[in-house]
């Protein structure tokens, strides 16, 4: 399965955020690192900013630049120098009153003009259904049937889908499920379900975002949709270097100057952090007991803490593990001195504690 990052545009889509030439280019670079196939860097026609990123960019994954059905978007995104030109228009019938206010029929002629533009161009052609997910199936064979594109996206605009109706969309479409991207949001929390249920159901390409950061409430985080797609029940292949996943979504988010909660998944500051006595005790001999996979593979790094939640269990193995034996009076002593330190610490210093009390 195909991985577009749009963490550039999406990132850039929410209130109040712009990033800088540099931070663009910086945060592009790494994302050709990992291995994604397409980096979509903004929208050319909005500005100069994103035309001077696609210039300084020498990277394997092909540069994508959103582009509305006319022309003078395409001609924008063309003068970029993009890879791909990434064309959208509404799909559902309330998006095609609301949005453009014309007939389907004049919904398609624009957009083959403009992906005839494109080609013209020396560009390849993606085409993103807006409101697909809502849209009839069989109007969607139809726009995809009269396009020339090399891939088309069935967006959840509105991020309303579950991966139950995701599935049933997909499997009613006509086309050729290998060559269909999608596109989710997380409004309802569900977007990585939902890529994770698109990519079971066929579908070769798939939108997603570092952080999941994007529009609204987000969308389907990159990390997220590459950790599951390895680990869970039913894997899904994709040409990343997994053992730089965190480490590169990491430099990214630095690199855009975001923010990451401690609890965020896969990327968060606890969330490969286990101090309950219970858990540690436990995971001082088989780390698995509590975890869902080894963080290592990912380039993510365990932390075990040791301080006043402690129990003898733990207590007992960290003696173990400094050569001694674990009596009564000794593990004591190690709790006491465990709960009198001021902040937790990790397993090589709790072993040293351990190595150091009396008796």
């Amino acid at each position: 399965m195909k991985l577009l990052d749009l963490t550039l545009r999406e990132g850039e889509q929410r209130p109040g955020v712009e990033y800088t030439v540099e931070q663009k280019v910086d945060a592009a670079r790494e994302l050709d690192r990992l291995g994604a196939d397409f980096v979509q860097i903004g929208f050319p026609v909005a500005g100069e900013r994103t035309q001077k990123v696609c210039k300084r960019l020498d990277i394997e994954a092909d540069v994508t630049g959103l582009a509305r059905a006319i022309p003078s978007d395409v001609a924008a995104a063309l003068d970029a120098g993009v890879d791909v030109v990434d064309l959208f228009a509404p799909a559902s019938d309330a998006q095609l009153d609301a949005v453009l206010g014309a007939s389907r029929e004049s919904m398609i002629k624009s957009v083959q003009e403009a992906a005839k533009l494109a080609r013209e161009g020396g560009s390849d052609v993606h085409f993103t259904a807006m409101d697909g997910f809502r849209t009839c199936p069989a109007h969607l064979d139809d726009l995809f049937a009269a396009v020339d594109a090399d891939w088309y996206t069935v967006a959840d605009t509105v991020g309303s889908r579950t991966p139950a109706g995701v599935e049933r969309l997909l499997e009613a479409l006509d086309a050729d499920l290998g060559s269909i991207g999608v596109h989710f949001h997380e409004d309802i929390g569900v977007g990585t379900a939902n890529a994770l249920a698109a990519g079971r159901a066929g579908a070769g390409k798939v939108d997603v975002s570092i952080g999941g950061i994007g529009e609204r409430a987000g969308n389907t985080a990159t990390e997220e949709f590459v950790a599951a797609a390895a680990v869970g029940g039913e894997p899904i292949d994709l040409a990343v270097d997994e053992s730089s996943l965190l480490p590169v979504a990491n430099r990214v988010l630095d690199a855009l100057g975001e923010d990451v909660k401690p609890t965020k998944p896969l990327l968060g500051a606890e969330v490969f952090s286990h101090e309950s006595g219970l858990h540690t005790a436990a995971m001082l001999d088989e780390p698995s007991t509590f975890e869902p996979f080894d963080p290592v593979r990912f380039g993510g790094k365990r932390r075990l803490l040791f301080g006043v939640s402690t129990g003898a269990g733990a207590a007992r193995k960290l003696l173990k593990r400094a050569g001694r034996e674990p009596t009564d009076d000794r593990v004591e002593a190690l709790l006491a001195r465990l709960g009198d330190l001021d902040e937790e610490i990790g397993v090589e210093e709790a072993i040293a504690v351990a190595n150091d009390v009396d008796g």
